[in-house]
């Protein structure tokens, strides 16, 4: 929407505004098509006429009357008037009366409107009154998509820099990162932007600001960080961003981490988890020593800190531990020590971060794994989390970290830690998960416990009911084929048991496998064989 009329030092007008009405007993005169003629012929008169009809459509009332007298097309073409007053009147005028009109903002973008926009900023970007006028229209048409992509193809990204650069106050900064933030989602405009110094102009902004109290710098801060977040998503900007880890504004984010501003530090932890997309990335900030300012900044947060800074903290802190080589040197650097501090948090969305971490600090690392499945403390909450029933996303996150333990462990000691925590319960119901990838992830971990200590396992698997479970899944014809095949390879091992042997006999099994021994999928059938003669060889 054109927000004009809203903007009060945009306008920087003669003399005040009629009384309310006045505008109106004009327009009831019939006046309105004459005004039109006389902007179509260009006549002395016209910069003159264009102050009056910028000055009456400030009435809504009237807005429409003038759509309908013809004044909108009659005043687009003097956009290209090389008069700067005239300029100015035009553009209050057209703000004004397609305020809140989305057919007509449409039909100027159709008409030609933005590249004209743009080029006045560039013939005057000293002219601070035409200028605020030129970007509240951008701001107000960035939403149509003919908008953005007219702005493609004008150059935009260098005359928003420009103009960020030189804004003179509180008001002007917020305009352009305004608009900035309405084209930010354009990923041809975010790399233009990227490319244009956009960021570097907005750290630098940043590193202006910091250290103040004003309200106003406050907020500019906030929205110029969030904005280079937002141009971070954008994969080739990010890499510009970054530079090997010495580009300016990877260097402003390390810092803003450090910063006692709040959101400066959510920011901060925002762009590193966007920089931490690809594995070089990852390797080089962790040979840059990021890791220890992410944990410094989750200390600071873990008694009554902000939530959204620790959520972002082990977002950051989780992309760094995808690598492999990253994941043996972080834990070497004491990282799942540090953040366990935070298993006291009581914020379902720290919580279900922290255990998605803690998942992937564990995935492939048999020791990281055996110490955490060792810890009592930690595997009381886990249990606890498990068991979240208004936070289905905590709980899943629980009971999958639950299961990494055992099976990237494969550690005796482990799962009797997770049997005396009473977690083979959770992992039974994890099996029958309507995530396939939860369902194979549980019953792995199950084979692995019971193909490591079957006597230490065999009686709360028996008490869990988890041989029933498991028929119960191999005859529903809905379960997915993975799922019952991991489901046979469990049984396999269960077969040890003479314990668990007597159950299977006791519930008919051999059937549910002769049926699935004809099964479409030759895999499943296959294996739904090889369980049968091994049954047989145990019986």
């Amino acid at each position: 929407m054109w927000i004009f009329s809203l903007r009060r030092t945009c306008f920087n007008d003669r003399f005040p505004p009629a009384k309310k009405g006045t505008a109106e007993k004009i327009v009831s005169s019939g006046v309105l098509p004459i005004l039109a003629q006389v902007l179509r012929k260009k006549s002395p008169l016209t910069s003159q006429v264009t102050l009056l009809v910028a000055e009456m459509a400030r009435e809504a009332a009237v807005r429409e009357r003038c759509i309908e007298a013809g004044l909108v097309t009659a005043l687009v073409p003097l956009l290209n008037s090389p008069d700067q007053d005239q300029l100015l009147h035009t553009g209050r005028a057209i703000g004004r009366i397609c305020f809140e009109n989305a057919v007509q903002q449409t039909q100027l973008v159709e008409n030609g409107v933005i590249p004209r926009l743009v080029a006045i900023m560039q013939q005057y970007p000293e002219n601070d009154p035409l200028v605020n006028v030129c970007l509240l229209a951008l701001c107000n048409l960035a939403d149509v998509d003919a908008a953005r992509e007219a702005l493609v193809e004008v150059g935009v990204a260098e005359v928003l820099t420009y103009q960020l650069k030189r804004a003179p106050d509180a008001e002007r900064r917020h305009l352009i990162l305004e608009v900035l933030g309405s084209l930010g989602e354009s990923d041809v405009l975010k790399l233009q932007f990227v490319e244009a110094g956009v960021p570097e102009a907005l750290s630098e902004m940043i590193r202006t600001l910091q250290g103040g109290s004003d309200t106003h710098d406050l907020c500019s801060i906030k929205v110029a960080s969030n904005l280079i977040v937002t141009l971070l998503l954008g994969d080739e900007s990010m890499q510009k961003c970054f530079g090997e880890g010495t580009g300016m504004v990877y260097q402003d984010v390390l810092s803003w981490i450090q910063s006692a501003n709040t959101e400066l530090q959510l920011s901060g932890a925002l762009a590193i988890a966007n920089f931490a997309r690809n594995d070089s990335n990852c390797v080089k900030m962790l040979d840059l020593g990021v890791v220890p300012r992410i944990l410094d900044l989750l200390e600071q947060h873990v008694a009554e800190g902000d939530v959204s800074v620790q959520h972002a903290g082990l977002s950051a802190l989780r992309n760094l531990a995808i690598p492999a080589s990253n994941k043996v040197r972080m834990l070497e650097d004491g990282v799942t020590e540090r953040i366990r501090t935070l298993l006291r948090s009581d914020m379902p969305p720290v919580q279900f971060k922290l255990l998605g971490t803690l998942r992937m600090m564990v995935d492939g690392q048999e020791e990281a794994a055996s110490v955490l499945g060792k810890d009592e403390v930690l595997l009381a909450r886990v249990m606890e989390w498990c068991e979240a029933k208004d936070h289905a996303g905590v709980r899943g996150e629980a009971n999958r970290l639950l299961a990494a333990l055992i099976r990237h462990s494969r550690n005796p000691e482990v799962i009797h830690t997770v049997i005396k925590a009473d977690g083979v319960q959770h992992l039974i119901s994890m099996a029958t998960s309507e995530h396939v990838i939860m369902q194979n992830e549980a019953l792995v971990a199950l084979a692995i416990a019971s193909a490591i200590d079957i006597e230490a396992v065999q009686e709360p698997f028996r008490d869990a009911d988890l041989l029933p479970t498991l028929q119960k899944m191999l005859d529903d014809p809905v379960v997915a084929v993975e799922v019952k095949f991991s489901a046979l390879g469990l049984i396999c091992s269960l077969a040890n048991s003479s314990m668990l042997r007597e159950q299977i006999t006791s519930l008919n099994l051999r059937d549910t496998l002769s049926k699935l021994s004809t099964h479409t999928s030759t895999k499943l059938a296959k294996q739904a064989d090889t369980v049968m003669a091994v049954l047989s060889e145990t019986a």
